[in-house]
């Protein structure tokens, strides 16, 4: 009997968890889908559709939401806003959103951050100190693995390959991104992860109680219904 609550509640927390994922990927389809509806050429809305699909979204799903952004089920009012500001031990922090209510967002922002001891910063603020880059993280736990990744991220028009223990990430310009990711699979490699990031030309170190804050703050940030991506240039010790 006292099982049944808790496997509930992992269940339903499981639910909203996977909710809040398919809510970003159909903001993201939605968004790029201005830009013309069809896949091919249309590399954003692509990216979209690989990362929605790899979720287990169904097709109608995807389809409904690349209609609404091309314009075929009326209008849409959703925008794209980039905050930026400052979290505890002054880490630079660049927070991406897509919403339909700016005030909102800005006011959740906002008290995200004074809640954790950071700020809002004026646009430009910290951009400076991050790079646009294609990222893939692959595993390369297998023999050999590392020197497979390199051979074919470099031949693919990589820009740089840095091992990290069991995992590489490769990094590329984002127009050779896709051609990389492509040549990696090709290759036999899982994907940890991948994307179009914000990375930090350096990192600041954060220990003690600023690290745990700035975890907290993170993940706070990536719980608002209206965030998309949280990325810091701070240099967090392992968990």
């Amino acid at each position: 009997m006292g099982r049944g609550p808790s496997i509930e509640n992992r269940k339903n927390a499981e639910d909203a968890r996977r909710g809040k994922v398919f809510t970003k990927l159909i903001r993201e389809i939605t968004i790029a889908a201005r830009n013309g509806a069809d896949p091919a050429a249309n590399a954003r809305l692509r990216m979209g559709i690989d990362k929605a699909l790899a979720a287990n979204m169904s097709k109608d799903t995807i389809e409904r939401a690349v209609r609404r952004g091309s314009g075929a089920e009326g209008a849409d009012n959703m925008q794209e806003i980039r905050y930026e500001g400052y979290g505890p031990g002054g880490v630079a922090l660049i927070i991406d959103a897509m919403t339909d209510n700016s005030q909102r967002t800005v006011a959740d922002v906002r008290h995200a951050l004074a809640k954790h001891g950071g700020n809002l910063g004026t646009p430009g603020s910290v951009a400076f100190q991050f790079k646009r880059i294609g990222e893939v993280v692959v595993d390369t736990s297998a023999a050999g693995a590392e020197d497979k990744v390199l051979e074919a991220a470099l031949d693919a028009g990589a820009d740089d390959v840095q091992g990290n223990g069991d995992e590489t990430t490769v990094l590329a310009a984002p127009e050779a991104f896709e051609a990389v990711k492509n040549a990696l699979a090709a290759a036999g490699f899982a994907f940890v992860r991948d994307g179009i990031v914000m990375r930090p030309d350096n990192r600041v170190a954060v220990a003690g109680e600023n690290a745990q804050t700035l975890r907290d703050l993170i993940d706070w940030l990536e719980e608002l219904d209206d965030v998309q991506d949280v990325y810091h240039n701070g240099d967090l010790p392992a968990a």
